[in-house]
């Protein structure tokens, strides 16, 4: 599904990555841990083309991604991954069902059709009767859920976490992991989840580590 070669990346003078070889297969739970300044983060925006490579190569589903540019790799991105952050990121004046529409209408989907998605994956999610709630009518590990479902609503093939529950008291975040699972064995959804949280990292199928720019 994913397979990244040789990547490097520095500012400046630091190096943050020193040559990553790192891969995923199709409904596969992996999970990135390792001390801060790891590199973790760094290399989930580059597989995720937020960010470019000094060197190496990022293909997902052969498509080698670090090569697209301009609207070419934006449209990919927006098909193909999905991405759920510390912080959900949920645009205040909109509903629920809004917010997880955004990146359906982006790839210019039907209003009713992404709509219809949505309201899926929220009932999926337990929220069909929050569907109308703006975000501060909603607890943190509802607007969480919402933010999963927006990465969702493309169908991406990869779906990127970064410390996802990192905001969540222990009973969400619980409830987050096993959402993970579900969507891995009802719809072999892939995921690749940067944590500093063991319990999550062990509840998928592969734990890799990182230390100093590289995966030890």
């Amino acid at each position: 599904m994913l397979k990244a070669s040789g990547i490097t990346k520095s500012y400046g003078n630091l190096q943050i990555l020193k040559g990553v070889d790192f891969e995923v297969q199709k409904g596969e739970i992996v999970s990135i841990i390792g001390p801060s300044g790891a590199g973790k983060s760094t290399l989930l925006h580059i597989l995720g083309t937020l960010d470019k490579p000094d060197q190496g190569t990022v293909a997902l589903k052969g498509t080698v991604v670090n090569k697209l540019q301009g609207d070419l790799l934006s449209a990919f991105r927006n098909r193909n991954i999905g991405f759920v952050f510390q912080f959900h990121h949920l645009l205040p004046e909109f509903s629920a069902i809004e917010n997880v529409c955004i990146p359906a209408f982006i790839a210019k989907t039907n209003k009713k059709q992404a709509e219809i998605r949505a309201l899926e994956l929220l009932d999926l999610f337990g929220l069909a009767d929050r569907a109308q709630h703006k975000p501060n009518q909603l607890s943190g590990g509802e607007q969480q859920r919402v933010a999963i479902a927006r990465a969702l609503v493309n169908n991406p093939s990869i779906v990127l976490a970064d410390e996802p529950s990192g905001n969540l008291d222990s009973e969400n975040a619980a409830a987050l992991h096993q959402l993970f699972i579900t969507l891995r064995d009802n719809f072999q959804q892939t995921f690749v989840i940067v944590t500093h949280n063991e319990h999550l990292a062990k509840t998928g199928d592969r734990v890799v580590s990182m230390k100093d720019g590289l995966i030890v």
